[in-house]
């Protein structure tokens, strides 16, 4: 039968992202209803809704897509385009002025983020030095001119991270070396060894090259996250059953809640950063860009309140245990969290 292409679009997108009526039944009460899904779940009441895979899994791409696109605006929007061109000193204090701007846009966006904060205030360090050469050259150049002589001044060359050496690890107090001062760890077969210092030597040099072009890391970081995330959804059900240990729920029904729970995180990282997004591009000073400001703090204060209501109506136990538990978990999950970070950082740094 030939069928129109619209319906064949239609299939595609009910088959691997379920865009159908389901949809709209299962992202009202996902965001507004804290536990709701997760106990029709349980109820048997699935049919009308998304499963927890598919939710999680589709919410947590368009979430990482959502970051990364945001990340990208904000490192487009704060390169000094043009300063080493610039022929005359008005224009490189317009421009170095506008790269300014956006990096401390970038800045405000990556507030409590001391990694991020770090690398930004570099970045603005660096434009500051090469506007101030070019402008000292250009001066000189103009002082060359007035007084009729010859100007023969080469341009100075800015600092290259390229030149840096790569940085070092320290091994048994002595900076490590792939051959004369390798890792050894007894219990690992000298082959598994041979291979950490490869990993080591790899993730020495990348880092090296990431002081010039730091976008690499970012694609390998962003490539390895949604991994390490997925990785770590059973270990948090895990915690989770040994937390309610004494509630005889199966681990299936906690990792449940656990997918329900990171699919309303992921969720609400897509209305945050479209939120700071939009009030990055209003005037500051608008009525609009205030009630945004508003709106986006109530979306973080939601975020734990919604969790915490989850665990309460899900488990059914008392406020002052679930509230204790909850404090136990938020740590733990913190924890994790961290590692899942901490491991991708090294999985990039490898890969890239």
């Amino acid at each position: 039968m030939v069928r129109h292409f619209s319906t064949i679009v239609g299939d595609f997108l009910d088959t691997v992202f379920d865009f159908d009526s389901r949809i709209a039944r299962t992202l009202g009460p996902l965001l507004l209803r804290p536990g709701h899904l997760t106990l029709e779940y349980f109820r048997g009441h699935r049919v009308r809704y998304v499963t927890p895979v598919r939710l999680f899994f589709v919410l947590c791409i368009v979430a990482f897509l959502m970051v990364r696109f945001s990340v990208d605006a904000e490192t487009n929007m704060a390169l000094p385009s043009g300063i080493e061109q610039a022929e005359r000193i008005e224009d490189v204090e317009r421009l170095r002025d506008a790269a300014l701007k956006g990096m401390a846009g970038a800045r405000k966006a990556a507030s409590g983020l001391p990694e991020s904060t770090a690398g930004i205030e570099q970045g603005i360090a660096q434009i500051n030095e090469q506007a101030q050469r070019r402008i000292d050259w250009l001066a000189a150049r103009e002082q060359a001119r007035i007084r009729g002589d010859a100007f023969d001044l080469p341009y100075p060359p800015g600092r290259s991270a390229r030149d840096a050496p790569p940085p070092e690890f320290f091994f048994n107090g002595k900076p490590w070396h792939q051959h004369d001062n390798p890792i050894s760890i007894e219990w690992l077969p000298e082959r598994a060894n041979a291979l950490l210092n490869q990993m080591i030597g790899r993730a020495r040099t990348n880092l090296g090259e990431a002081r010039h072009d730091r976008s690499r890391l970012a694609d390998a970081f962003f490539q390895m996250l949604p991994q390490s995330l997925f990785v770590l959804v059973p270990v948090f059900a895990l915690v989770l059953k040994l937390a309610y240990f004494f509630t005889r729920r199966l681990y299936m029904e906690h990792l449940i809640v656990v997918l329900h729970s990171h699919a309303f995180l992921c969720a609400m990282l897509v209305l945050v950063t479209g939120t700071m997004a939009l009030r990055d591009v209003l005037d500051p000073a608008g009525w609009v860009h205030a009630a945004l400001g508003w709106a986006l703090a109530a979306q973080l204060a939601w975020m734990p309140l919604y969790l915490l209501l989850t665990q309460k109506r899900v488990y059914g136990q008392g406020w002052l245990l679930t509230v204790l538990k909850f404090v136990l978990l938020g740590h733990i999950h913190f924890a994790l969290m961290v590692l899942g970070l901490i491991i991708s950082l090294a999985a990039s740094l490898v890969a890239m």
